[in-house]
């Protein structure tokens, strides 16, 4: 058998060195990938919409976990007229006179709920008033009593502020339907006319117009 020369030996010797240099560095480094770097890994793609995403408090709830909730204020109302149940209720904040009329049970058979803004939200403190449906007879024979010489109408009692109409409000000398409007959101936000001399608080109603309406109207 032939012995190797001494340059091809050495050439083995460190080919064989460095085999076990790279095999013991493949090996460290399986070690080393164990469950800490595959943690690491799901941790890294929780923040990218993994299984663990961060909780996000939800509408009316603050960081803390405490329940915030919106502020609310109900509105106590005077219901009168021609309703079932007269009286002072309290409704939820945001009702709508319509929601007061139904907690008064509903209007009479004579009541004229169309006479109203049902979806007017209802004013703390304020009074709904539905007024009463007039007879088919009894409002065709005011009409015809109340006929002026230039063919308008005119009423032929004293308007009632507190349960008049916008029409009804309409008929009266110097009221046209602008001011009909701004007496009625009078009524709705101070709770209904105490005297005659209320009216001079309605805007556009002014001293000569107020005493062209006395004898015209009631309270």
């Amino acid at each position: 058998m032939s012995r190797l020369p001494r340059s091809q030996l050495a050439a083995y010797a460190v080919i064989g060195f460095l085999v076990l240099v790279l095999g013991g560095h493949w090996l460290l480094g399986r070690a080393g990938s164990g469950p800490g770097d595959g943690s690491a890994a799901a941790s890294s793609d929780s923040s990218f919409g993994g299984s663990s995403p961060t909780p996000v408090a939800p509408a009316g709830v603050d960081d803390g976990g405490v329940v915030v909730s919106a502020p609310t204020r109900a509105a106590v109302v005077h219901v009168a007229g021609a309703v079932r149940h007269p009286g002072v209720y309290r409704l939820a904040a945001g009702a709508r006179v319509q929601d007061a009329v139904r907690r008064a049970g509903g209007p009479t058979r004579r009541g004229d709920v169309n006479a109203i803004n049902l979806a007017a939200i209802v004013q703390d403190g304020v009074q709904v008033v539905v007024p009463r449906r007039m007879a088919a007879g009894v409002a065709a024979a005011a009409a015809v009593a109340g006929a002026a010489a230039d063919g308008s109408v005119v009423p032929s009692a004293p308007v009632n502020l507190n349960t008049a109409t916008a029409d009804q409000l309409d008929t009266l000398d110097g009221v046209g339907p602008a001011t009909a409007q701004k007496i009625l959101e009078y009524r709705q936000q101070h709770g209904g006319f105490r005297t005659v001399d209320d009216l001079a608080q309605v805007p556009g109603i002014g001293p000569k117009k107020l005493a062209a309406l006395r004898g015209k109207v009631q309270v």
